[in-house]
């Protein structure tokens, strides 16, 4: 154990003994310039000594049999919290305060206005074939997500970045078209995963640095992860095998938990909760967040090119009744668009939409539009798609509106129904930052604008924000694009969502992240069997 490792270690240690509070702990370690190192701590220091060994199972909604273990192509959460167990990329997100946190990076500098960034790559990393991962390594896999022919998820983002370099044998130069002061936080998304020639060889053969090799995929059906011998980081990876089970039918996956069958499981229904609530052998995780729920329309196909006919609808949703109904409290109002004050330079003077019949009418009748207008759903889209779904129809009947749902299959939902269909059911996680977020899912050329929300002004508004290091500058920026995506963009935001988990009381070390569902996809890695 080296220096820093010792004093992170006494730290947690007075925190677990009462000698100290969970602010003091974070208030002392970042003075101690400590802070990089504590997430990696962060169970210890807030829960039992983790125990090492045993055999993980987590029941999860959210896979298919077309999914895949190249990280470039993940779009749910089953290949996420899978690709968590055998993946890591060069930082992560703090589930304390959002920062970034080292991982394959030691540390990292801006500068030129942030438009240069330089990585230090951590030595010694070995790959799960035995190789040792080199700063070429994180070359090839930040240039593989570049590449348009990739398809990543990260495109979007990587699209900003004007060259990738290795220099020496420690460090990675990357630069950018203008500065990023996110940067770093932006290269934690989950596709950007450092593998071996960056995956170009084989990139889903599920080969990384993390603590779990995979022994078994079989995609939509069940995943098994063996324990690395020889990971280097001893908290986190604590038991020897962790097993996911693919369970799409929610009560299936929760009957799944309540037998004792599995000792986690996802997406619980609120209405549920209190029924789990009374198991004395199981908690309800549930922490606010990023995510949401979304009806995507196509800004370029009709009906929908006509922004009255999406005004319309957008009024024609009664947020309040099904926030209310569907998510029974774990959850907030959405407005629109797809940012809440969980980020920061959120634009809070932007007015809440409310169910308005009379607007509604006069943006429907203006429109033009006459006849049904199908949406597509389905229960794997997010939890409460259906009732979500039949609120938005009731409410909309009554402004003259007609809409026809359609369920679709799970299997295959991701990749034969969002990104492809004009109008549907979908969920985000949320990102990062804003920054994230919005390249992610609504500049122009990103391949995940899933409402093909195209808009020059907007695309420069976020090269603009992304650059600005005054507060208040950049926050006046976000609020004119969350104002734009508001009244002209195709996505309609009921709700944003609590995460809403369910534990066993046999599982120990789950940390509550804001990040995304199930402790930020990373409780197969984070949790530890009681004895």
């Amino acid at each position: 154990m080296n220096e820093n490792e010792y004093k992170i270690k006494s730290l947690a240690k007075n925190t677990v003994l009462g000698k100290m509070s969970r602010r003091s702990f974070m208030h002392v370690a970042g003075a101690m310039g400590l802070l990089a190192m504590a997430p990696g701590y962060l169970s210890e220091a807030y829960a039992s000594t983790p125990i090492k060994g045993g055999h993980i199972k987590i029941a999860l909604q959210g896979g298919a049999a077309t999914d895949s273990l190249d990280p470039a192509t993940f779009a749910s959460n089953v290949p996420i919290i899978a690709g968590r167990h055998w993946m890591e990329n060069l930082v992560m997100e703090s589930p304390t305060d959002g920062s970034a946190q080292p991982v394959l990076a030691e540390s990292w500098e801006a500068m030129d206005g942030a438009k240069k960034w330089v990585f230090k790559i951590r030595k010694g990393v070995l790959f799960h074939n035995g190789k040792e991962m080199t700063n070429k390594d994180v070359v090839a896999s930040l240039m593989r997500h570049s590449d348009e022919k990739s398809k990543s998820g990260a495109l979007g983002i990587m699209r900003t970045i004007s060259s990738i370099k290795a220099d020496g044998d420690d460090y990675v130069v990357v630069n950018l078209d203008s500065g990023s002061a996110d940067l770093p936080l932006l290269l934690s998304d989950y596709h950007l995963a450092i593998q071996p020639n960056g995956g170009f060889d084989k990139p889903d053969a599920g080969i990384g640095t993390g603590p779990y090799k995979v022994e078994v995929a079989e995609h939509g059906t069940r995943y098994l992860f063996v324990k690395n011998k020889d990971y280097r980081n001893d908290s986190i990876g604590h038991a020897d095998s962790s097993e996911i089970l693919v369970i799409n039918d929610s009560t299936a996956r929760i009957a799944a938990i309540q037998s004792g069958r599995v000792h986690m499981a996802n997406r619980v229904d609120p209405k549920t909760v209190d029924l789990l609530k009374r198991n004395k052998n199981l908690e309800i995780k549930n922490v606010s967040g990023r995510g949401h729920y979304v009806f995507n329309m196509f800004c370029n196909t009709e009906p929908f090119t006509n922004n009255d006919l999406r005004m319309a609808l957008k009024y024609a949703m009664d947020r309040e009744a099904i926030v209310n109904k569907v998510l029974r409290g774990y959850g907030t109002v959405g407005n629109d668009f797809p940012i809440n004050a969980a980020y920061s330079f959120f634009p809070d003077s932007i007015e809440q939409r409310s169910y308005d019949m009379d607007k509604a009418k006069y943006h429907y009748k203006k429109s033009g539009h006459s006849g049904k207008i199908l949406l597509r759903i389905s229960d794997v889209a997010f939890s409460g798609a259906e009732p979500t779904a039949i609120l938005f129809q009731d409410s909309a009947k009554k402004c003259g509106i007609d809409i026809e749902i359609k369920r679709e299959p799970s299997d295959g939902y991701w990749s034969n129904v969002w990104n492809k269909m004009p109008f549907h059911a979908s969920y985000w996680g949320g990102r990062a930052t804003q920054d994230q977020m919005y390249t992610t899912a609504y500049y122009s050329k990103a391949d995940w604008n899933d409402t093909r929300f195209k808009n020059d002004k907007f695309d420069k508004w976020l090269v603009e924000a992304r650059a600005e290091l005054n507060a208040s500058k950049r926050k006046a920026i976000y609020t004119e694009m969350g104002q734009m995506v508001r009244d002209e963009g195709g996505t309609i935001v009921p709700m944003f969502n609590d995460f809403v988990d369910v534990v066993s009381s046999k599982i120990d070390g789950f940390v509550l992240d804001p990040a995304q569902e199930m402790s930020n996809s990373f409780a197969g890695v984070r949790c530890w069997l009681k004895a």
